[in-house]
């Protein structure tokens, strides 16, 4: 058992992080479910004082951390194997940025029965990083361009040109059947929900929030079709859902997808949501940042087995 309550002192890099966040990085491998009962049992305390798990810490500011027992504080970090993936994945790198070509099936963060996600992974590959956050978020199926920041100050940089729409994105996706058109947009408002199994679910709502994209056909293949999607504003599962609301989902969503429609692509090859984001570009006081991320060869392979009409051996 870690036998001493220990005191951390904010550093200037972590000003304004969560207190949350701050002890998951201090309490490696501890479930966020355990993290959250210590704040709400007031056993951390910020300053002296209890502590809600928004609160925002400044520099200079004490965290009491309690003791926590070591089987609860087992290190959590991800194997050689997936060490080397995300190495390999690094698209742009800066003192203030890291961008990967995330790996399909790798969660953004850990939690909910995932032991780490890929910034608990960075985090372990980048120690000498006081700082390193997500300045957006991918779906867990979902491969592509992602986007940490290495400083405070760059993360409420990047959060405002996502929030204000100076972020170019653009996904590349295969829907099912064809949508029609060369450029097709959508704007209907999503709200989230509750799904049957008690998952976060979005769905369109004239009282949800605003949401716009437009989806650009690339190919059209016999039952369905290879778009480009534009985000122009970026709520949860955007994609996907207006993708479903005009009758063409992503194929393999699981979700909000087809499953009959899903079995001749599987058929095919496919084991995973098509869908990659495919390349951002945004501006810093340092200059303009453009990456892009080449379409994944699980997903070419079926492209070409769509093109040439054949079926995988494989699914025989």
């Amino acid at each position: 058992m870690n036998s001493a309550v220990r005191t951390e002192t904010v550093p200037e890099a972590l000003a304004g992080q969560r207190v949350d966040n701050f002890l998951l990085r201090h309490l490696k491998g501890v479930p966020r479910t355990r993290v959250y009962r210590l704040l709400r049992r007031g056993e951390v305390r910020v300053n002296g004082g209890r502590v809600k798990p928004t609160r925002r810490l400044a520099a200079g500011d004490r965290v009491r951390i309690p003791p926590v027992r070591a089987s609860d504080n087992r290190p959590t970090t991800p194997s050689a194997s997936v060490a080397k993936r995300l190495e390999a994945a690094i698209l742009h790198e800066d003192e203030r940025l890291l961008i990967i070509d995330k790996p399909s099936g790798l969660a953004v963060h850990g939690g909910s029965g995932i032991a780490y996600g890929i910034v608990e992974a960075l985090r372990t590959l980048r120690p000498q990083c006081q700082f390193l956050d997500l300045a957006h978020r991918l779906d867990r199926d979902t491969s592509g361009c992602l986007v940490l920041a290495k400083r405070r100050s760059t993360l409420r940089a990047v959060h405002a040109a996502f929030r204000d729409g100076g972020v170019d994105k653009r996904y590349t996706a295969l829907l099912h059947g064809d949508p029609g058109g060369q450029r097709r947009r959508v704007t209907r408002p999503l709200a989230a929900a509750t799904g049957k199994g008690g998952e976060r679910m979005m769905r369109v709502d004239p009282n949800g929030q605003r949401a716009e994209t437009a989806f650009k056909r690339l190919a059209q293949y016999p039952d369905c079709a290879l778009v480009e999607a534009d985000l122009y504003t970026g709520r949860t599962h955007q994609i996907r859902v207006h993708a479903a609301s005009i009758g063409h989902p992503v194929a393999m969503d699981d979700r909000y997808g087809d499953a009959a429609a899903d079995r001749r692509l599987r058929a095919l090859g496919l084991r995973r949501l098509f869908l990659h984001a495919t390349s951002l570009a945004f501006d810093t006081p340092q200059g303009r940042v453009c990456v892009s991320a080449p379409l994944p060869a699980s997903l070419t392979t079926v492209l070409e087995r769509l093109q040439s009409g054949s079926v995988s051996t494989d699914s025989q």
